[in-house]
């Protein structure tokens, strides 16, 4: 029921049972009421009612008038009551974002947040690219970079430093986004078995996400060592494409054929989390 809704809320906003049942009580009579017919309309104990509207009086939700000789009630419209509720809850947060940082202490350990599902860590990606006020580092492939095309472009119309690595495509919609040119060259990448997302937002906040199909999960967190980590990945790797598109992915290919140590190196390639792969060890 609406009255319900609204009993709810109002209570949510900062009434008590009672002071909500009593408000609700006069907006909807539309006359003045006295202590007695608001007990009878709202179910306040008649014990309690003349309490709880001298409450509704002293928040300015309510006002005295005088019928007949005798002390009634009429509510404060509910425009009014609104405007100073959202008056004084924005007042409110305003006032402890200013003294919060007073007192809180830096945290002791840093907080890991594991998301579940493409919605779920797709719309976390895009809060964390919109929340962004200085660089992003992305890498992504082009599945979800097509679908969080508006949320890097505004990024860029905002002037942020945005450095994109695509996998499986151009993508050159985007202004700074590289293309993976090693992707396809078969002696330097094995074949890949799932999609990475990574996103990290001012160098602060970091999200490493897997896909699979249509399935995706990852973690989210604010420590200072994952964002370094996954920065560092997303430099190097563009680093190496614009050395690719400059001396050619033929001649890298022939580096990583040739090189003893490149060769060692990606035939330890496998999936996190399987072991390492022994055959191939010297």
């Amino acid at each position: 029921m609406a009255e319900d809704v609204v009993l709810e809320q109002l209570q949510r906003l900062g009434m008590t049972s009672y002071e909500a049942k009593a408000y609700v009580a006069l907006i909807a009579a539309g006359v003045p009421l006295n202590g007695y017919e608001v007990a009878k309309r709202s179910k306040v104990p008649r014990s309690t009612v003349y309490e709880t509207l001298g409450k509704l009086v002293g928040r300015g939700a309510a006002f005295e008038v005088n019928v007949n000789g005798a002390t009634a009630y009429l509510p404060l419209p509910v425009e009014s009551l609104l405007t100073g509720l959202e008056t004084e809850f924005e007042t409110a947060i305003r006032r402890l974002k200013a003294a919060l940082p007073a007192v809180i202490s830096p945290p002791k350990a840093q907080v890991v947040h594991h998301l579940n599902g493409a919605e779920i860590v797709l719309d976390r990606a895009t809060t964390m690219i919109e929340n962004a006020t200085e660089d992003l580092y992305l890498a992504m492939w082009d599945e979800e970079t097509r679908k969080l095309a508006p949320a890097i472009q505004a990024a860029e119309d905002r002037r942020l430093a945005v450095f994109l690595l695509v996998f499986g495509g151009e993508n050159g919609k985007i202004p700074h986004a590289f293309p993976h040119r090693l992707l396809t060259a078969p002696d330097a990448l094995e074949p890949v078995s799932r999609r990475l997302l990574l996103v990290v937002a001012d160098r602060a906040s970091v999200l490493v996400g897997s896909a699979v199909g249509d399935d995706m999960w990852a973690m989210h967190s604010e420590d200072p060592a994952v964002s370094l980590v996954a920065i560092e990945y997303v430099r190097h790797d563009i680093a190496l494409q614009q050395l690719a598109g400059r001396i050619g992915v033929e001649e890298i290919q022939k580096i990583w054929q040739t090189d003893p140590e490149l060769q060692r190196l990606a035939a330890q390639r496998g999936l996190p989390g399987s072991g390492p792969t022994r055959g191939n060890r010297p």
